[in-house]
């Protein structure tokens, strides 16, 4: 454990951080599981001993509320750190499958084994569990890692440089701190690997970066996460859910947050006005004095989203909320009716406060609208229709899928987070963190015995005649060629 000295990092430095870390991971320490369980449980007491520090830099970056804080980032990290530390010896079994009656006697395993050295490039919106969730499955996977906090969280990003050396084995543990300059001399690095997380314009560039070396990556992007709203549900419920998915959920500024609602004209009223209920009873009457709720990370984005609203195919929609100060970055939970699909809050991810609804005659319409659009990385149902779930799972090609909530799928260990498509490349989170950054190495172990000299040259007829029975088991076939005997 120990602090290495922070400088800027041109592509110079950066290959020495690069080789130096290739240096610690070719001496061999990282493989070990002593050294893996000595960096999670650094990392639990970070987490531990950092809670306040942690919360004050995620309401530095984003005034994020002190519960939310440790509900969607502090505690998902700790958890996943201890379910590494607890299923670490299991996932690092080799895992014995069975071998061939060719190879006879054998056996055989796929042993994992650390792929190297990989980089980890985090995001704005979840600062602290975006850098250190897949930074965690890097460890427990035994590799040196690279994290590139995200710039436009920079309280965040000081925090894991300042603090994160003093938990973990810094030889084989870097974080590196900058913006676009430093992220491109990153990228001109060999790695074996690289998890970003952002968006697709963004992605595309990491990409391409990382075939120039042949690195396998791990892309979460985004997307326009649909939630589509039957009419028999329970109202009251679905509202609820809808809206603390949405607005509870770093307000709107979440890769898995509702995009729009799609749901039939006649319902749309009632459904509209449910929301406004749940909204004015989460958030009070003025929802820009709440302190349940973040504000828009920047100016950027807040001119970015005051855009959206100001469109002149959308201003008249607006049916709740739309107040904005943009000296405080806060824009109100905002519902739009009747939404036209060209419209330009229909054609980009909104990542904020904003929440369309779309309306079709009949509620099958909805797969017409979703499969019209790149996939996205959830998509939601809220029903009591079990046929119309059924065809949901089957017929929406989308990164997760969750009947009657939202975003709740994020939190489960036991299930893949990530995209297909336009909304990411690859998975991670719980035991998938580990295969991530694992090769799956195939390994077969023969003695000296077992030899068939049909296998040699050179193949005569009745080699010929045993191997071919051999290799399509053939059994009777086999036995008469052994023998010698013509098949009948």
């Amino acid at each position: 454990m120990g602090k290495q000295s922070q400088r800027p990092v041109g592509e110079e430095s950066a290959g020495e951080v690069v080789m130096g870390l290739r240096e610690s991971f070719a001496s061999g320490k990282t493989r070990s599981y002593e050294w893996r369980a000595a960096q999670l449980k650094g990392i639990i007491r970070m987490i531990d001993e950092k809670e306040e520090n942690i919360m004050e830099a995620l309401e530095a970056d984003l005034s994020k509320p002190k519960l939310e804080s440790f509900i969607h980032e502090i505690s998902l990290a700790k958890s996943s750190c201890g379910l590494a530390l607890k299923e670490l010896k299991r996932w690092m079994k080799p895992e014995k499958v069975s071998s061939m009656l060719t190879a006879f006697p054998s056996s055989a395993e796929i042993v994992p084994e650390p792929l190297g050295v990989v980089l980890v490039i985090s995001a704005w919106n979840y600062p602290f569990l975006l850098s250190i969730d897949p930074v965690i499955g890097a460890i427990a996977a035994g590799n040196a890692v690279v994290l590139k906090p995200s710039e436009i969280a920079p309280s965040t990003s000081a925090l894991f440089s300042n603090i994160l050396p003093d938990y973990v084995d810094s030889s084989c543990i870097r974080v590196v701190e900058g913006s676009i300059p430093e992220t491109t001399a990153l990228l001109a690095q060999k790695f074996d690997k690289i998890l970003y997380t952002g968006n697709a314009k963004v992605g595309r560039i990491v990409m391409s970066a990382a075939a120039k070396h042949l690195t396998p990556v791990v892309l979460e992007l985004g997307g326009k996460c649909p939630v589509v709203v039957d009419s028999d549900v329970d109202l009251k419920v679905t509202s609820k859910r809808i809206v603390v998915g949405k607005w509870g959920s770093n307000n709107g500024q979440a890769c898995v947050a509702p995009d729009y609602i799609i749901t039939t004209k006649s319902f749309a009223p009632k459904l509209a006005d449910a929301l406004k209920v749940s909204i004015e009873n989460f958030y009070g009457e003025n929802p820009l004095e709440s302190e349940d709720i973040s504000r828009v990370v920047n100016s950027n984005h807040f001119a970015r989203l005051s855009s959206l609203l100001d469109d002149a195919k959308v201003s008249g929609k607006i049916i709740h909320g739309g107040k904005k100060d943009e000296k405080l970055l806060k824009i109100a939970p905002t519902l739009l009716l009747d939404v036209p699909v060209d419209s330009l809050i229909m054609q980009e991810e909104i990542f904020g406060p904003l929440l369309p609804i779309i309306t079709v005659d009949n509620v099958e319409e909805c797969f017409d609208v979703i499969n019209s659009k790149p996939k996205p990385l959830a998509a939601y149902l809220f029903s009591r229709n079990k046929k119309l779930e059924e065809r949901f799972v089957k017929s929406v090609s989308a990164g997760g899928i969750l009947i009657n909530d939202t975003t709740m799928h994020f939190a489960n260990p036991n299930l893949p987070f990530g995209g297909v498509g336009e909304s990411g490349v690859g998975s991670y989170h719980g035991k998938f963190s580990f295969d991530s950054f694992s090769h799956k190495k195939a390994v077969l172990h023969r003695s000296f015995g077992g030899e068939v000299s049909a296998r040699y040259p050179p193949y005569t007829p009745q080699k010929q005649k045993l191997l071919r029975a051999l290799l399509s088991g053939d059994i009777i076939g086999l036995i008469l060629a052994l023998f010698g005997w013509p098949r009948s």
